[in-house]
């Protein structure tokens, strides 16, 4: 394999240990980087490491330091730090299986794809992974990562397994503190029936190739008019930025979203406008006023 294995070591469940290898299964390529550039020159900004009244010090003169109190630290150095043992730096051990749903999906944070670390291990390997896809359920265990220990999930995932890491209870805020304002009465039924409606109308199997970062190619169109030296107008976007608008009538609204198409854009759902009431030709001597009789031409109409 190609790639360069995030962590090497072994699952344990129970007295079975699995060697296995872990790779990153995201990565960023659709974001700009950027730096900060000196206009003037033209230069890029480069960063030292100052000491107040020293000036630039190099880098094998640094240590990390633990602020116990105001202006008072415990200097550590990477050796120290790399000699703090746990088990879960070499292995995964786990402890508990969950059902998939009793995981809120605010807990996620990242996952990464794990693979047998050799043929020997793939037999074991591939009954702990058909084991979890039987029972349906996710492992659970710790895994030190690049410097700190994370709660960690294991699922089956195509020929392989996906670990994703967890946030602790004490990274996630609590949402009753953010929806506490929210009433708790129940929604008119006939609107929640429009609405499901609108929803089933709508629904279809994921497919994340239908969605691109459209910020990423505004960008980079703007970087390339630029390289060609042609002058961009600024625009601060305040006539583009959507406006909210005081929906007088849910139902109404509801209706005409279920008239539409299930590819209308949002734009769409704006009110049209009228447009602009055309003036009447004024009467020339070419054109008198009695060419155009209207009451005289009702009648033919009607008999039709």
């Amino acid at each position: 394999m190609a790639a360069r294995a995030y962590w090497q070591g072994q699952i344990r469940l129970a007295l079975v240990s699995i060697p296995v290898e872990i790779y990153s299964a995201t990565k960023s390529g659709a974001t700009i980087a950027f730096h900060q550039i000196h206009e003037p020159s033209g230069k890029r900004i480069k960063y030292e490491k100052v000491v107040p009244g020293i000036g630039p010090v190099d880098r094998d003169e640094i240590l990390k330091g633990f602020e116990y109190e105001k202006g008072s630290y415990v200097l550590l150095d990477e050796k120290e730090i790399e000699g703090v043992k746990l088990e879960s730096k070499k292995t995964l051990e786990l402890t508990q299986f969950v059902d998939a749903h009793e995981i809120d999906a605010i807990y996620f944070e990242k996952p990464y794809y794990v693979v047998p670390a050799d043929d020997l291990a793939e037999e074991a390997f591939v009954v702990l992974r058909e084991a979890l896809r039987k029972t349906r359920k996710v492992g659970i265990g710790q895994l030190a990562l690049r410097g700190r220990e994370y709660a960690v999930s294991l699922k089956p995932c195509g020929r392989g397994l996906v670990l994703e890491t967890l946030r602790y209870a004490d990274e996630v805020n609590k949402a009753a503190s953010y929806f506490r304002e929210i009433g708790d009465a129940a929604p008119d039924e006939d609107l929640l029936d429009l609405a499901t409606t609108l929803i089933e109308k709508k629904a279809g199997k994921f497919d994340a190739s239908e969605f691109h970062d459209r910020y990423v190619d505004a960008l980079r169109d703007l970087i390339e008019r630029k390289k060609e030296g042609k002058t961009i107008k600024a625009d601060d976007g305040d006539d583009a930025r959507p406006k909210g608008s005081n929906v007088v009538d849910l139902m109404a609204a509801l209706k005409r979203s279920l008239d539409k198409s299930g590819t209308a854009r949002a734009a769409d759902d704006a009110p049209a406008k009228k447009p602009p009431a055309r003036k009447k030709p004024a009467a020339t001597k070419a054109e008198p006023a009695e060419d155009k009789p209207a009451p005289k031409r009702a009648p033919a109409r009607k008999r039709a």
